[in-house]
């Protein structure tokens, strides 16, 4: 372009004063020229713009956050750790507030109904915490323990039965199932606006669109995590690792919504330790103890742990530990989660939160989008 442009005023220039007078208006026209093409860079092909540039705030923030110095960064070299439990305590307080609001408005309790079938004593334990947090919140908890042998033609008439329940907002039928069940089919079963859990096809989709619907509750709370620990995200890397329905896609799907540049590391990714390493945010969800240590992490990156598991102490006691090495990694990490007390109480909350919010939605009318 500026080549051209050179062409034509040296030939224009011949007749009146030569190369000299050419020179001269070129000059004066550089500048011009530069901000056109710049403009036309931006507009044409955003994301191939030089993120470097001093004309764009966000990649100032990118840059900054990759060399340890995003806003936050001196309280995150005070306070690593991401409380999700005192976060996840104040949203819960927060939702409470809510409800009562939306009782003296509407005259409605919402009512959150969790089915659990089969015997497995943590899942009864995690379930009963569920309807003991609800009633917290002062919604209404409808309990469904159902025995192993179950069938899908019994368990689907139970959840027909419950979208069409005018008292029942939210439905959650608790994973994983018994052999012989079909956990896409019951799951997809539940009315969109009931899916609290936000795992089927209705509200996957419009996830992936980037339109309203309800979130799966982990990655939502992962989000809102990530939110109050980074602040802006928009030009950050995030990687995840780990891509099940349950947490990895949705959570790639939020932050590229936010504005990340995002990659997922799976199970045939060639080199997800160096895909990790490029990450200004980190989230792993893989169910696989102590996977990431600090070679997987860059200096400075925040972290978010999703795995939870338990395991034996030379006390004879157990413990829970995350997908993360955290001994070794929270000294290099600029934020980091704890288990337990990190992403694990936030899946509760946003429970809740998914719960009202399923309320609000069937006494406000909206229109398709």
């Amino acid at each position: 372009m500026f080549s051209s442009l050179t062409g034509s005023l040296c030939v224009w220039g011949r007749g009146v004063g030569g190369y000299l007078f050419a020179g001269v208006l070129f000059h004066l026209a550089l500048p011009l020229v530069r901000s056109i093409f710049m403009t036309c860079r931006l507009s044409e092909n955003q994301t191939m713009s030089d993120f470097s540039s001093p004309e764009f705030p966000h990649a100032r923030k990118a840059a900054a956050h990759r060399e340890g110095g995003a806003s936050g960064s001196a309280a995150a070299g005070r306070e690593k750790l991401i409380d999700g439990k005192a976060f996840a305590s104040a949203l819960t307080k927060e939702t409470a507030e809510q409800v009562r609001a939306f009782h003296a408005e509407h005259g409605v309790t919402p009512g959150l109904a969790v089915v659990l079938v089969g015997n497995d004593p943590a899942s009864e334990v995690y379930v009963r915490n569920k309807a003991l947090q609800t009633h917290r919140a002062g919604m209404r908890s409808f309990m469904h323990m159902l025995p192993e042998t179950t069938s899908e033609a019994e368990l689907l008439t139970l959840v027909d039965r419950l979208n069409r329940d005018p008292e029942i907002h939210g439905i959650l039928v608790q994973l994983p199932l018994p052999a012989g069940v079909d956990a896409r089919r019951v799951t997809n079963a539940i009315a969109p606006e009931k899916d609290v859990d936000g795992l089927g096809e209705v509200n996957a989709g419009r996830l992936a669109l980037g339109l309203p619907g309800l979130v799966p509750c982990t990655p939502l709370g992962c989000m809102m995590l990530l939110k109050s620990a980074v602040g802006e995200l928009r030009g950050l890397n995030a990687v995840v690792v780990g891509a099940s329905n349950l947490v990895g896609k949705p959570m790639a799907l939020l932050l590229l919504n936010e504005g990340c540049t995002v990659s997922v590391a799976h199970i045939d990714t060639v080199d997800p330790q160096a895909l990790a390493r490029t990450a200004d945010i980190l989230v792993v969800a893989t169910g696989h103890r102590a996977l990431v240590t600090k070679d997987w992490v860059k200096p400075g990156a925040t972290v978010i742990d999703v795995g939870i598991t338990r395991i034996p102490t030379d006390s004879g006691k157990t413990k829970l530990v995350g997908d993360v090495a955290f001994d070794e990694v929270a000294p290099i990490a600029g934020r980091i989660t704890p288990v337990p007390g990190g992403v694990g109480p936030m899946t509760i909350a946003c429970l809740l939160r998914n719960t009202l919010t399923a309320a609000n939605m069937s006494v406000t009318p909206h229109e398709a989008d």
